[in-house]
């Protein structure tokens, strides 16, 4: 077994890829909050102290945390070839304009790696093209021409701190998803140079789920943002060669349907149990509504589990599945799990309080081990329900860190974790 590989989602987690606020939570404001997909802007220097109260949590407990920005740094370092990975992909002349490519291109191969990775994840402004003729530009750029001193050159990727959409562990392989929205699809761009081209991971053996490998051994093809779409929120690992996948806001299930015929293909799943949800944002990913919690425990919000479609899905007869519907998704997961009934913890509190923590993302806990979690102080009624069950929660103040719509186990993406054994 490799130093990488996800098994379960609450056997002993080893390591685990995380990002520190910084500049692109700095860029938001209130006129563009919305198109970055936040509710509100935030207070950079507070957020930064609650996620270092976060991942204190884990470090205190022997988690390895690694941070994505620092990685990205560092295989920019390693490799040319990686900053030709991520430069030819985010500066093309649909995302700048023809006429700057080769320019800006030039201009940030020129950078060091450090400042390289923070303007790729932080974002760029035209007054910040230090060295370069403006005036000169506006004489062949349309873009430059029509940019004010304040206009992004490259965008900022504040959602970079859910870390666990932009790329995601499936056993001994990783899924790097077509995420659902332009303002995030960056972000894989930025996973995919730190996977291909970091030497932590270069001189590994891993699969890539998606996109799939070419003939190196790494994937040849980059599909981020055609019509079907997926987010490593609706991923789980739920051990015994069966992974969950929720498929509601962000995720299709053509993309399942890739997801599955990879893992079947190579032997690691034997079942894919796909629930259906209803498009809200309340609930973009499954994992804002379901978590285990235990080898035989997850924390629920009934409302929107007791409504979801539920399927099984196996290989079948001549590359085809074979779809079987479920009862419902806590008797699916229990029977993955080998367990005769799953303890479902509710939400806590009344109807209207059960409402107002699933949205400050109450159930969106992440496991350290079995029966150990980490949570949002602020969602007391839930996390009392989960003590009440035996469950031990790691509690921290995270009011800034989830005005992105994103709770604990969104701000993890594990790359090392234990099986259930």
């Amino acid at each position: 077994m490799g130093r990488f590989g996800v098994h379960s989602e609450v056997g002993k987690l080893r390591s685990v890829l995380m990002h520190r606020p910084g500049l692109g939570l700095e860029r938001l404001t209130p006129a563009n909050r919305h198109e970055f997909l936040y509710d509100d802007v935030v207070s950079v220097e507070l957020a930064a102290a609650q996620h270092a109260e976060f991942a204190e949590a884990f470090t205190s407990r022997g988690v390895e945390v690694l941070y994505l920005q620092d990685l990205l740094a560092e295989a920019l370092e390693a490799s040319v070839d990686a900053r030709h990975h991520i430069v030819d992909r985010a500066v093309s002349g649909y995302t700048v304009g023809l006429s700057m490519v080769g320019e800006l291109r030039s201009w940030l191969f020129a950078l060091s790696s450090q400042r390289l990775a923070e303007v790729l994840v932080g974002g760029l402004l035209i007054c910040e093209l230090d060295g370069v003729d403006i005036e000169r530009l506006t004489r062949h750029s349309l873009g430059a021409v029509m940019a004010e001193p304040t206009s992004f050159v490259l965008p900022p990727l504040p959602n970079t701190i859910f870390t666990r959409d932009s790329s995601a562990w499936l056993f001994d392989g990783v899924v790097l998803p077509p995420l659902f929205w332009h303002a995030r699809r960056l972000e894989v761009a930025n996973m995919s140079a730190i996977y291909r081209h970091h030497p932590m991971f270069a001189d590994e053996e891993f699969n890539f789920w998606y996109p799939p490998a070419g003939d190196a051994g790494r994937f040849a093809v980059e599909d981020f943002g055609q019509v079907a779409s997926l987010e490593g929120g609706d991923l789980m690992v739920i051990g015994n060669k069966t992974v969950l996948v929720g498929m509601g806001e962000r995720s299709t299930g053509r993309m399942v349907e890739h997801i599955a015929r990879a893992l079947f293909d190579s032997g690691a799943a034997e079942r894919v149990i796909a629930a259906r949800m209803q498009v809200d944002r309340s609930y973009m990913h499954i994992d804002t509504v379901f978590n285990l919690v235990d080898y035989d425990a997850a924390t629920v919000f009934e409302p929107v589990i007791d409504s979801m479609g539920v399927y099984s899905i196996r290989p079948g007869a001549r590359d085809r599945f074979d779809i079987t519907q479920e009862e419902g998704l806590l008797p699916a997961v229990a029977s993955a799990l080998g367990v005769k009934k799953l303890r479902a913890i509710p939400t806590g509190g009344d109807a209207f309080q059960r409402a107002r923590e699933q949205w400050d993302d109450a159930n969106n806990v992440v496991a350290l081990e079995p029966g150990v979690v980490v949570a949002y102080a602020r969602n007391t009624r839930t996390n009392a329900n989960l003590r009440a069950a035996g469950i031990e929660v790691i509690e921290f103040e995270g009011s800034e860190l989830g005005k992105g719509r994103g709770g604990c186990h969104c701000m993890t993406c594990p790359v090392a974790r234990d099986g259930l054994g």
